[in-house]
C-alpha cells in the first residue's frame, strides 16, 4: 500500500506500524498560515486523490476526526495560534510523518 498521498495543500499518511492513517490540510501565503491534522479511515485514505477538484479531496479529509489546528494570519488570528484536540493523536501523526521523511532521506 502507498504509504503517503499529496494533493495541492494536503498530504496523507499511512504508518503501517500503527495501522493508522493521517491527514494534513496546509495553506501558505502572504497573508499567513493554516494548518489542520486528521487522523482518518482507510475507506477515506483509499478515496483520496480520486476527484479531479481538491476541494472534495479536502472536504473529505475533513470527515476525519482533528488533531490539532494552527491559524495565523495577517487579518488576526483565526483562532488560537496553536489548538490540540486529541494529544495522542498529533503526536502519533507527528511521529508518522518523521519516519516517513527519514525513509525518504535514506
Amino acid at each position: 500500500m502507498k504509504k503517503e498521498k499529496h494533493g495541492d495543500y494536503w498530504t496523507a499518511y499511512y504508518d503501517a506500524e500503527t495501522d493508522r492513517y493521517f491527514a494534513e490540510i496546509i495553506y501558505t501565503s502572504r497573508e499567513g498560515r493554516e494548518q489542520y491534522d486528521y487522523e482518518i479511515t482507510q475507506d477515506i485514505y483509499s478515496r483520496l486523490g480520486t476527484f479531479s477538484d481538491e476541494s472534495e479531496n479536502e472536504r473529505l479529509i475533513r470527515t476525519g476526526k482533528i488533531a490539532y489546528s494552527f491559524e495565523n494570519t495577517m487579518y488576526g488570528t483565526l483562532g488560537p495560534e496553536r489548538m490540540v484536540w486529541d494529544e495522542e493523536t498529533w503526536e502519533a501523526m507527528d511521529q508518522s510523518v518523521k519516519k516517513q521523511k527519514k525513509k525518504k532521506g535514506s
